[in-house]
């Protein structure tokens, strides 16, 4: 317990809300006036909706932007339960919704790496309920990945792994070994692919994982719950306009199964000389790509 504490501040300077909904207690920023834009932050051991704090702040100016904070992950509920695929999809179909009720309009969506499977997919089964699909790193476009065409829903969860991190002190020592500051840091230069990281993120991946109930949706994402079997299924269904963003450098630069993207008329590429997040590193030339996607 001395590794945990309860106080969280804000990720984003904007109103902080809660919202009860069948996947949980949900939480998501909101600001700005103008066609609705919803942001999706990545999983891994310390996500939150910080990683999405420039594209939040750049365009509250013009629209309005929800940044939601997905189950397990900064204010929303961490409780001990089933973190799987089908949580995440419903937490995004969720927010959706929402705005939707509230706008009376569809939003477009963005989503970092590993969410943008769960983006998909909810965009496949509800295609009306978004508009236009921003995949930002995403996974499921690595060279191999073409034979990820499982059955619906299935994931890639090593089941010896998971049982593993269930034992009795397993999975929480494991996730204080993955989050101590030096290892976060460690984590955020391969992210990066070079030692200038973005310090006020490596800070509140700190803080949020020292939160009562942190580990329990990253010893999910660590045991392969999370990843889909049926992903480029997903990615293939999707009828909308899609862009597909991604840096060159780092941890997450392969995108050598990402070439059937471009006999898609609904999909755009581009790399970005960056790590796995382009909005960090070269904001005014990553603005610029989006705006334009967003403008078609």
């Amino acid at each position: 317990m001395a590794h945990m504490t309860t106080r969280l501040p804000k990720a984003i300077d904007a109103e902080l809300r809660h919202v009860d909904t069948p996947t949980g207690r949900q939480a998501y920023y909101v600001a700005g006036t103008g066609s609705p834009l919803l942001l999706i932050h990545s999983i891994n051991a310390a996500g939150s909706a910080y990683e999405v704090k420039p594209i939040f702040e750049h365009y509250r100016q013009s629209r309005r932007v929800y940044a939601v904070d997905l189950p397990g992950f900064g204010h929303a509920e961490r409780s001990n339960r089933r973190y799987d695929i089908a949580l995440y999809t419903d937490a995004v179909d969720a927010m959706a919704r929402l705005i939707a009720d509230e706008t009376n309009c569809a939003p477009d969506a963005l989503a970092l790496s590993l969410s943008s499977e769960f983006l998909g997919r909810a965009a496949g089964r509800a295609p009306d309920l978004f508009q236009r699909l921003v995949f930002v790193t995403p996974t499921g476009f690595r060279a191999g990945d073409a034979n990820r065409r499982g059955e619906p829903m299935s994931s890639r969860e090593i089941g010896w792994l998971s049982g593993f991190l269930s034992l009795a002190g397993v999975g929480s020592g494991a996730f204080r070994l993955l989050t101590r500051p030096g290892t976060i840091r460690y984590f955020l230069k391969r992210t990066w692919g070079s030692p200038d990281i973005d310090d006020g993120l490596a800070e509140y991946d700190v803080s949020t994982t020292r939160q009562p109930g942190a580990q329990y949706a990253p010893i999910a994402f660590i045991s392969g719950a999370l990843f889909s079997r049926d992903v480029r299924t997903i990615y293939e269904s999707l009828a909308m306009p899609v862009l597909l963003a991604h840096g060159t450098k780092g941890d997450f630069q392969d995108f050598r199964g990402a070439a059937w993207t471009e006999q898609k008329e609904n999909w755009a590429q581009h790399a970005f000389d960056t790590g796995a997040l382009p909005h960090f590193e070269k904001p005014a030339e990553f603005f610029a790509v989006v705006d334009s996607f967003f403008s078609r």
